[in-house]
């Protein structure tokens, strides 16, 4: 019983104890800095939003399965609620805003139907809007998981949905199709450069393709030049990379970590002769600011690579204003979250362990949006993606059948797959070439998800 009411207290990071007692009172004017009224709304009203979200939190452990009967109207009525929320809050009728959350979080539940579940997160990325950053308030609404829960939420994604299964088998059959090309002349060496290597998954299935190409006597070598964000998380991924390439004797593996920078690529040496290749997975679109972006593809250009692998979200336009980027990640995240129900029963921890600890920390991020337009984060659409690759000097490259076939082949094995084509009425994750063959996308029903595409110097490798 101990432990559920902690995973309450942690569900959303919203940890607000209500205490009628002395301490609490001075800890609530200094959240409010002696103040009664906060961007134009009494400290009441606040305190009233914060402990509704508290008192749903501790309702979890009474709810049902929530009846299915009559759950379609519900269902709208928390998306109305959280787009006039969001507009109150985007036109600064912060007294609107607050009222609309209050009865949101009335509703909203982390155990229930997929509206409810991803309703509450966004409605906690709004709460965190209405306070200053200095507040305890929003560093307990915002506050992110351990690196270890995280961790475990992210393999637990990747077990039980296709989406970075697809995105990484993907990108791996176009670099080895592209090191394959180049076996006459490559020394079979093979050096990937990962602009964000994250935990490294992807890579223990490009190992073993290439040493079921290798034989003891001519051995295959692979060189990754990985970035990250901590030295920390860069030697954790080494090791982990490094003890998988061991089962591998006919496999000479290097690891060499960077930190993410925007002169990190400029540093890199090319060895003569090797196939160099540039992975960019959930990459470009973290940059948020254009200016990132085209110093990155400048950077990739200079190094003049046999291929870049482009994977990332797939937004349906290009959304310019708060309103319409939220509108655009409630869209996303809603079929991200219904796609669940399809692995995973309601009340199975592991859903809620990815939805809190993996979805639901990307969700609030995505909430503290800044609100100068040039450096939000946004999902682009892969029109948006060919165009700026198109303009640095790239164009674009076929991916082959084996790529579509693998794809459709992956959602099969996980008993997801659905034939129809994007554009038909269906009920699962469906794949589906786009742009002529030069890319490939997943998709959850009608909306897409992410987008992998291929990319070299025009006119050829220099």
């Amino acid at each position: 019983m101990e432990g559920l009411e902690d995973e309450r207290r942690l569900s959303l990071g919203l940890a607000i104890v209500i205490d009628s007692g002395r301490k609490m009172k001075r800890k609530r004017k200094e959240v409010f800095r002696a103040s009664e009224i906060v961007n134009g709304v009494s400290e009441g009203k606040i305190l009233s939003l914060l402990e509704t979200r508290e008192m749903m939190l501790k309702k979890e452990n009474k709810r049902k399965e929530a009846n299915n009967n009559g759950e379609d109207g519900k269902g709208l009525h928390l998306i109305h609620l959280l787009l006039v929320s969001a507009t109150s809050l985007d036109e600064n009728k912060i007294e609107s805003a607050v009222e609309n959350l209050k009865e949101l979080y009335q509703d909203v539940s982390l155990n229930g139907d997929s509206v409810q579940r991803v309703a509450a997160y966004f409605a906690d990325g709004l709460a965190a809007r209405l306070l200053t950053r200095r507040s305890p308030f929003h560093e307990m609404i915002m506050k992110e998981p351990t690196p270890e829960d995280e961790f475990l939420a992210y393999i637990e994604l990747y077990k039980v949905s296709p989406y970075y299964q697809f995105a990484h088998f993907t990108a791996n059959q176009a670099i080895m199709e592209a090191f394959e090309r180049e076996e006459k002349d490559n020394n079979r060496a093979l050096h990937v450069i990962d602009l964000d290597i994250a935990y490294g998954f992807q890579w223990p299935s490009l190992m073993q393709s290439l040493s079921d190409k290798a034989t003891t006597g001519n051995r295959v070598s692979l060189l990754i030049t990985g970035f990250g964000r901590t030295l920390e998380h860069l030697e954790e991924t080494k090791a982990r990379l490094v003890s998988f390439a061991k089962t591998f004797r006919n496999l000479n593996f290097e690891f060499e970590g960077k930190l993410r920078s925007c002169s990190g690529l400029r540093s890199i040496t090319k060895k003569k002769n090797e196939t160099v290749v540039v992975n960019s997975v959930f990459y470009l679109n973290s940059l948020h600011n254009f200016t990132h972006i085209s110093e990155t593809l400048k950077s990739i250009h200079i190094l003049n690579p046999s291929i870049v692998v482009l994977v990332e979200q797939e937004g349906g336009r290009s959304p310019r204003t708060f309103l319409s980027r939220f509108m655009e990640f409630l869209h996303y995240y809603a079929a991200m979250f219904d796609s669940l129900d399809d692995f995973l029963p309601l009340d199975n921890p592991q859903r809620l362990q990815i939805e809190k600890n993996h979805l639901g920390k990307e969700i609030k991020r995505l909430m503290d949006l800044d609100d100068d337009e040039s450096n939000s984060p946004k999902y682009e659409r892969m029109e948006t993606w060919k165009g700026r690759f198109e303009n640095h000097g790239f164009s674009g490259m076929n991916l082959s059948s084996k790529s579509i076939i693998q794809a459709k082949l992956l959602l099969k094995i996980s008993s997801h797959y659905c034939p129809i084509q994007f554009g038909g009425e269906n009920g699962g994750f469906c794949a589906f070439e786009r742009e002529e063959g030069n890319a490939i996308s997943l998709a959850w029903q009608d909306k897409c998800l992410i987008t992998a595409s291929a990319w070299e110097c025009a006119g050829g490798r220099r």
